[in-house]
C-alpha cells in the first residue's frame, strides 16, 4: 500500500455489540471501505462473549487488512458493573487489534464527536448523519457502526494533521 495511504479500523467497543468501521485515508481524502456490528447474545457467559468479540474482529482484520486501528475510550458510567463488563469487551477488541498486527490509538468520545460533528456533546443521530455525509454514503449505517466509523474518521483527521505538521519546516 502507498505510504501516503492508510486503511484505518475504527472500533466502538461494547460487551454485547461492538461496531467496526474501515476507511481509507489517501492524502487528505477519507473514503468508506466497510462497516458493521459484531453482536453477541447477552445470555452467553462473559468469557464466550469476549471470545466472539475477539474472533469477530480478527475476521474483520483478515478481510479488510487495515494498517492501523483507533478505539473509543470508555466513557464515565454510572453503573460500575456495566462499566467493568464494557471494559472487558474493550480489552478483547484491543487485544484482537494488537494480535492482528495493528497499532492502537485511543480517542475520547468528546474528541470523536468534535472531529466528526464539530461539537463534543453531539447526539448519536448527529454523528450517524455526519458520518454518512463525510463518507458519501447513500444511507445511514447502524448506530454502533457509525460510531466506529466516526472513530476512524477522527483518527484520519488527527493523522492527516500530524502528517501536515511533520511536513512543515521551521523557518528561523
Amino acid at each position: 500500500m502507498d505510504p501516503e495511504r492508510k486503511r484505518i479500523l475504527g472500533i466502538d467497543p461494547g460487551s454485547r455489540a461492538a461496531g467496526y468501521g474501515v476507511v481509507t485515508l489517501d492524502g487528505e481524502r477519507t473514503s468508506f471501505v466497510a462497516a458493521g456490528v459484531i453482536r453477541v447474545r447477552p445470555d452467553m457467559p462473559l468469557a464466550l462473549r469476549l471470545e466472539r468479540l475477539y474472533g469477530g474482529l480478527m475476521e474483520v482484520i483478515a478481510l479488510h487488512r487495515p494498517t492501523v486501528s483507533a478505539v473509543e475510550e470508555v466513557f464515565q458510567a454510572v453503573n460500575t458493573r456495566s462499566a467493568l463488563t464494557l471494559g472487558h469487551g474493550r480489552g478483547a477488541l484491543i487485544l484482537a487489534a494488537v494480535h492482528g498486527g495493528l497499532k492502537v490509538y485511543e480517542y475520547s468520545p468528546t474528541r470523536v464527536k468534535q472531529a466528526v460533528v464539530g461539537y463534543g456533546r453531539a447526539e448519536k443521530t448527529q454523528v450517524q448523519h455526519m458520518v454518512s455525509v463525510l463518507l458519501n454514503m447513500p444511507e445511514h449505517p447502524a448506530q454502533d457502526a457509525a460510531d466506529a466509523l466516526a472513530v476512524a474518521i477522527c483518527h484520519a483527521h488527527s493523522s492527516a494533521g500530524k502528517n501536515f505538521l511533520a511536513s512543515c519546516r521551521r523557518v528561523g
